[in-house]
């Protein structure tokens, strides 16, 4: 498990950097090529899926001055430790003003590197 913890501090360690550079290439490098991700809060009829191929950069320059953090609350090995079930957290500091989230992502092991399948986020309000 300490693995994965390495990897999620990695992730959004990079994170961090791309919203200074507005780049998301060093992000995507932690992303399977295979990623959906689901985002939504409490006044959307149903999620919003993005992919692998989503204009990152343009979310990166939409956010001045932010940064995110990530709080682990559980973490769940599956097919035989293959894959990690992380389920946490997440603020976004952006301005100084912090937006809070519940998520839950989905590590798969794809030639022996941890890449990110599936990432649900839901927004607090």
């Amino acid at each position: 498990m300490k693995a994965i913890q390495k990897v999620l501090t990695n992730y959004f360690q990079a994170w961090n950097k791309g919203f200074i550079s507005k780049d998301g290439d060093h992000i995507k490098t932690f992303m399977s090529e295979r990623f959906v991700g689901y985002w939504a809060h409490s006044e959307v009829t149903q999620p919003d899926p993005y992919f692998y191929d989503y204009d990152l950069n343009s979310v990166l320059k939409q956010m001045d001055h932010a940064e995110k953090t990530f709080e682990v609350r559980s973490l769940t090995e599956r097919d035989e430790g293959r894959e990690v079930i992380v389920v946490g957290k997440e603020t976004n500091t952006i301005n100084g003003k912090p937006f809070t989230a519940q998520c839950m992502f989905v590590w798969r092991k794809e030639k022996d590197e941890w890449k990110l399948l599936r990432e649900y986020i839901e927004l607090e309000r």
